[in-house]
């Protein structure tokens, strides 16, 4: 879900510890052998282009600092393709180094917030990338997101992923994707609680597909059904599933219903060419939302359809023999069908780089088809074909594992991610953000600050204008606060 979240502009990277690195790589993992889908080797040449795009261990947001979110997504994108071992460690060393980075203010000088939803994809990638959750770059991820969950004096809201803040900052901008991570995080890191499950059960429509917002104008609303005019989401969809399954496999109850009904109303959002579009913006076919979609399918044990999605990424991918200006990318997965023609074209400037990081990192979820609650358990499915130069073989043993020492890695993001995609590139949102999101669906732009994890493959470069607007008048209005209070 590459729906991350810009944190701030050109924060420096440091070089992780000895120490750091040996936490992360202590922590062994049990896998078992994946299939190998249809389009492994187009995965493996997306994760091989990906992994060049890293620089020190991490991705860069569009204006060249860390985007700690995006290099997640990278991570877990890695992860499931098995693809060149010493970058997914050197990125899990730096996220760890740079958890507060990602999940706080404090580096804008505004102590006493933690993102709910940053934090929970920390405790997802920390456990999928093989690390020890508990003992993240020296924080407590399960313990700390376990904190950020509603208890049963919040009503309706009860089990819900939350921010802490000690600002009044308005109503909570936690949103579907956030839910997901936290279910797939406590789930991966030991037992999920029920009432975290029952709430994201609660943002599924009678239709089947989820919303991505709980919230209304008029505040929180119970449940989808009780909301007037709920949009469903595709990659809100296709991130609850994958949410459910994982919860159905550590004990939850109520879920493989829930689960099977959302897989089943993603089919029916299926186009005929196999792709799949989000919501608002992103309504339009898109790698992103193709990409989760097809992740989620898979999951779901829906062969047929999860193909059809593949085959969809794999004619948005550039190739060495069909990429005109843009070959040397090849591997590379463009957003949809205009970005690729006008890389074939023109070739990828730095200006659209980051676009096809994000729609990369995404979308290779799709072709290689491992779920989001089996990334670090399972190795990564061979794919036909030597290994390039200098990367990780895909063809795993069944002993190796997905952890940043012998092969860990974003997923998911990314998103994120659609994958997934909290990142340090742009501007953190201000105390005062409203409940508009920073995601808007998978394949969406996001606009930096605003809540949701998930900045994915269109173009954010204006929405972190505004978001540069909307920070300082926060800043002054802070100031001015500060001012009369004193």
């Amino acid at each position: 879900m590459s729906r991350s979240r810009s944190r701030r502009l050109g924060v420096g990277v440091v070089t992780a510890t000895a120490a750091t690195i040996a936490a992360l790589t202590a922590v062994p993992l049990t896998v078992v052998a994946a299939p190998a889908p249809a389009h492994a080797a187009a995965a493996r040449d997306a994760a091989n282009w990906l992994a060049g795009e890293f620089a020190d261990g991490v991705l860069p947001g569009p204006f060249g600092g860390p985007d700690w979110g995006l290099t997640i997504d990278g991570i877990l994108a890695l992860s499931a393709t098995g693809v060149d071992a010493p970058v997914r460690q050197a990125a899990t060393a730096q996220v760890a180094a740079h958890v507060r980075s990602y999940n706080s203010y404090d580096d804008w000088g505004i102590p006493g917030f933690t993102d709910g939803g940053a934090t929970a994809k920390l405790l997802y990638a920390a456990s999928a990338a093989g690390a020890d959750p508990t003992d993240f770059g020296g924080f407590d991820l399960r313990t700390e997101t376990l904190s950020l969950v509603a208890g049963a004096d919040a009503g309706h809201q009860r089990g819900r992923i939350t921010s802490r803040t000690t600002a009044d900052s308005g109503p909570d901008a936690s949103n579907t994707f956030d839910q997901s991570f936290a279910v797939l995080g406590l789930a991966r890191s030991g037992d999920v609680p029920q009432d975290t499950v029952d709430f994201l059960v609660r943002q599924q429509c009678a239709a089947g597909g989820f919303r991505l917002y709980p919230d209304t104008a008029d505040g929180p609303s119970p449940s989808c059904d009780e909301q007037a005019g709920a949009t469903l989401d595709v990659d809100s969809t296709a991130m609850a599933v994958q949410a459910l399954l994982a919860a159905a496999a550590d004990g939850a109850t109520g879920v493989t219903e829930a689960a099977g009904k959302a897989a089943d109303w993603l089919v029916d959002q299926q186009h005929a060419d196999g792709s799949f579009g989000g919501s608002g913006p992103t309504t339009g076919a898109n790698s992103n939302s193709t990409g989760l979609a097809g992740q989620a399918l898979a999951a779901a044990g829906r062969d047929t359809e999860a193909a059809r999605a593949a085959g969809a990424l794999a004619a948005l991918q550039l190739t060495a023999a069909d990429g005109g200006a843009a070959a040397a990318d090849a591997g590379a997965i463009a957003y949809n069908s205009d970005s690729l023609a006008t890389a074939v074209a023109s070739g990828i400037t730095d200006n659209e780089r980051d676009q096809w990081r994000r729609s990369t990192a995404q979308a290779l979820l799709g072709l290689v088809q491992v779920p989001l609650g089996r990334i670090g358990l399972v190795s990564p499915p061979p794919s036909p074909g030597p290994t390039p130069t200098g990367t990780a073989s895909p063809t795993a043993s069944p002993t190796t594992t997905t952890s940043p020492t012998p092969t860990g890695s974003p997923t998911p993001t990314a998103p994120a991610s659609p994958t997934p995609s909290p990142s340090a590139t742009t501007v953190p949102p201000t105390p005062s953000a409203t409940a508009s999101a920073t995601v808007a669906p998978s394949a969406s732009p996001t606009t930096p600050g605003l809540g949701g994890l998930p900045t994915t493959g269109a173009a954010i470069t204006s929405y972190v204008l505004i978001a540069f607007l909307l920070v300082g008048g926060g800043v002054l209005l802070l100031v001015l606060g500060r001012r009369r209070a004193a």
